[in-house]
């Protein structure tokens, strides 16, 4: 494996520990600008140190596809049929278009299985990286973290390109 190029592979239940850790890595780095620390840290599900067993209730509901540079694990996503449950990549990594890459991924699939919409709940950072990609808004909604905490979030959707058989 060349350790510049990035790869795709569906995650494993090894991969649990390490999508925690991303998941944590990129929460953290947000500054308070949309949400407030407490609402970053309910997010993150109060955690500071990564516990895989939340990913690994999703992998047994959702595809989750990791990427890989070099031997890391560097960021993921995971979706159900038509939608994107979740996109994140470490700090280290963002800004190189591994979200991007993610995010193509999923749409590839979709159109694979005849799909010609996707959406998306995007956190408010997020907003403009899925315009940027192609998402139109829907509508601001209130998103139900655990503990009660409500945060606003931004419903998107896009129109894929099938092609005619």
């Amino acid at each position: 494996m060349s350790a510049n190029k990035i790869f795709l592979r569906p995650a494993q239940e090894t991969d649990a520990w390490a999508l925690s850790a991303i998941h944590i890595a990129a929460i953290k780095a947000l500054p308070p600008t949309f949400y407030t620390q407490k609402e970053l840290l309910v997010w993150r599900n109060y955690r500071n140190k990564p516990d895989g067993s939340n990913i690994l209730k999703s992998m047994k509901v959702e595809t989750c596809r990791v990427a890989i540079k070099g031997d890391a694990v560097i960021g993921f996503a995971s979706f159900i049929v038509d939608e994107l449950i979740g996109l994140y990549v470490h700090p280290k990594y963002q800004g190189q278009g591994i979200g991007r890459i993610l995010v193509q991924h999923f749409c590839d699939e979709a159109i694979d299985q005849g799909i010609d919409k996707v959406i998306t709940t995007a956190s408010l950072y997020a907003e403009g990286f899925y315009l940027r990609l192609g998402f139109t808004v829907i509508q601001r909604e209130p998103h139900y973290l655990r503990s009660g905490v409500v945060v606003a979030v931004t419903k998107m959707s896009k129109i894929l390109a099938i092609a005619p058989i």
